[in-house]
């Protein structure tokens, strides 16, 4: 048989598939399923997003090739966006649109990066940050994270000073929810800017920051901004529309230029028919996203009010999407909890393993798809839970 390349044969399987297929032989004894593996909304798209959709699948002119950089009217509807968010001067030259956040990241990293150059994560990390870099031969450097999951600086300092081409920061994060304070990043910014090192901010999960949070932070609109910054969005979360994979990327004109280059030996263009639809949404239906933050907040409101009493499980950090557990079994690898929770509970969640080393203790639950009725019942679930 020929042989795999050897960068991807050796990674393993994607993690969804992999948890949710543990889930099927649940015998459902315990009630439904309580599926808090995947960061998906739990709740469907506006009405008229799906008109939108729609109405904008069946124009003959959409199904031509698009601009490599997306449509000009979500460039610019999610420039004015983004402009307002952190009262910067933005444009449509700074944004570049992807087929969601993974893509995104991709273009860029492929865009600073080389094979045997390096490019550092928080640990832990997001798992398809670490597997694009192993499968493109970049090295991992972990960044060392408080008892928070906030990027300790001196990490930080020292991953810059080894000659990393990128540091790649998730806020709020993934997997642990926990929000990064702009005067930390406001720290971090300006030791990347004195190495020369990009700094990579995800901000997949920007929207379901708590109300009047403000701006997540200082740095667009600063001098030079654009020589070392670049930030990834995920319109797929906000606008409930996963199936459709859109996402941008906010960065400097000479960035945009090069990730033109990667996206059209990737994909060419993203779909037309969704980014003419989200243009439409972005203002039309800022209330509705925010009343699906409202939503999101409730469901933070309810992991936290069961955890409160489940005394052998503690969260470690929650927000946004996620909440970061640690399991009451010191010794039991994190895989071998999530399997029996998921086949014998049927509560199916991540094993912190699958986010890098040292998370053997926690599992990720991704409890934004569940209302928080169903996140309740994890008491009885957890309660009678033993290995």
């Amino acid at each position: 048989m020929a042989e795999f390349n050897p960068l991807v044969f050796p990674l393993s399987p994607p993690p969804i598939p992999s948890v949710l297929a543990w889930s099927r032989a649940y015998d459902g004894s315990r009630g439904e399923r309580i599926n808090l593996s995947q960061a998906v909304p739990g709740y469907p798209t506006h009405p008229d997003m799906l008109k939108w959709l729609g109405e904008m699948a069946a124009k003959q002119d959409f199904t031509n090739y698009g601009e490599i950089e997306g449509e000009p009217e979500l460039r610019q509807a999610y420039a004015s966006h983004v402009a307002g968010l952190y009262g910067a001067t933005m444009s449509p030259t700074n944004i570049h649109i992807t087929s969601g956040a993974n893509q995104a990241f991709m273009c860029l990293i492929m865009a600073v990066a080389k094979a045997g150059e390096a490019v550092a994560l928080p640990l832990p990390f997001y798992f398809n940050h670490d597997t694009t870099l192993a499968m493109l031969g970049i090295r991992t450097v972990p960044i060392a994270c408080d008892a928070g999951f906030l990027p300790d600086v001196s990490s930080v300092k020292a991953a810059v000073k080894s000659g990393i081409r990128a540091l790649v920061l998730v806020t709020p994060n993934n997997p642990t929810g926990a929000a990064y304070p702009p005067a930390l990043l406001d720290e971090i910014y300006e030791i990347c800017r004195a190495g020369n090192v990009w700094l990579i901010l995800d901000e997949t999960y920007r929207d379901f920051l708590p109300s009047g949070s403000g701006a997540p932070h200082r740095l667009i609109g600063r001098p030079d901004w654009e020589k070392t910054l670049a930030l990834t969005y995920s319109f797929s979360k906000s606008y409930c529309i996963p199936g459709h994979r859109l996402g941008a990327i906010t960065a400097g004109a000479e960035m945009i230029d090069q990730v033109a280059k990667v996206m059209d030996n990737l994909q060419i263009c993203a779909p037309r028919a969704a980014q003419a639809a989200v243009a439409k949404a972005i203002t039309a239906l800022a209330d509705w996203r925010k009343a699906n933050n409202d939503e999101i907040s409730r469901r933070v409101a309810a992991m936290k009010d069961v955890m409160t009493r489940l005394p052998a499980w503690e969260i470690s950090a929650i927000g946004a999407y996620f909440a970061y557990v640690r399991h009451p079994f010191p010794g039991v690898k994190s895989e071998t909890v999530a399997e029996k929770l998921a086949r014998d509970y049927g509560v199916i969640c991540l094993p912190g393993a699958y986010f890098g080393e040292g998370q053997e203790n926690h599992l990720r639950f991704a409890f934004a798809n569940a209302d928080a009725a169903t996140i309740l019942k994890l008491e009885e679930r957890l309660g009678g839970f033993s290995i």
